[in-house]
């Protein structure tokens, strides 16, 4: 099913996307890498990690890695093109259907600190959103094609809060292109709670899955323990049991 932000009287952040969108195609590298190959390095070891897959020379959070790997262990993605957004690390990972790393690119995210929408968020106007009350998520959510009102293409991350993936935009004077390649990761804090990538990476990882049809998206929380939103990933890989 793809949604229309038509349908959505108050869509957090009415995107005009770019209409130049060059055909799609995922690195040969990525389609190879299958999820068997990497999880057959059960040890938490950097040499293991290192042999199995180019997803352990992302440079991924922690905790990044521990949900990719319960993921594809577990099959908790039912076998759809899954993502993992650390917003902590203000980054995104993608994985094909099969477990296979496609890339990473930095992202920018909502601008207030918080894991949880506020109450009935997906249909206030944009005017009457506070600034704490703009905030990114966290969690695992279904995702959906779907565009905007100018028909572009967007991914409904949580169609209901109005929380979308999308490509970067925004007026000049907030500087998001530039603040995409910034390493200040305070810098990247500037959307209404949409999460924002580079236009390319869209292109290139983003919607030739997500932009067809459902995907899995992991939000990791920037305030909350990574337990509270995923309980049986922490079980299985629990930070105890990573090297020093």
């Amino acid at each position: 099913m793809t949604l229309s932000t038509a349908t959505n009287p108050a869509l957090r952040e009415i995107l005009t996307l770019s209409s130049a969108q060059r055909p799609c195609a995922v690195p040969r590298r990525a389609l190879l890498a299958s999820a068997g190959a990497w999880l057959a390095a059960a040890a938490w070891s950097p040499a293991a990690l290192a042999a199995a897959d180019p997803w352990s020379r992302s440079g991924a959070s922690v905790d990044a890695q521990r949900l990719v790997r319960w993921a594809s262990a577990s099959a908790n993605h039912q076998g759809m093109a899954f993502a993992v957004i650390d917003k902590p690390a203000a980054t995104i990972h993608v994985f094909g259907p099969g477990g296979g790393y496609a890339g990473s690119a930095p992202v920018l995210l909502g601008s207030a600190l918080g894991d949880r929408s506020a109450p009935g968020i997906g249909q206030k106007p944009l005017s009457q959103i506070r600034p704490h009350e703009r905030t990114t998520p966290a969690g695992r959510f279904v995702s959906e094609p779907g565009s905007n009102l100018q028909g572009h293409d967007i991914v409904w991350i949580d169609y209901d809060a109005a929380v979308s993936l999308h490509r970067v935009r925004g007026a000049p004077a907030e500087r998001r292109v530039q603040r995409l390649a910034s390493p200040v990761l305070a810098e990247r804090r500037i959307s209404n709670g949409c999460v924002n990538s580079p236009a390319e990476f869209y292109n290139r990882c983003v919607a030739p899955w997500f932009g067809r049809e459902a995907g899995v998206v992991y939000v990791l929380p920037d305030s909350e323990p990574f337990a509270t939103f995923f309980p049986a990933a922490d079980a299985a890989y629990p930070l105890a049991n990573l090297p020093s």
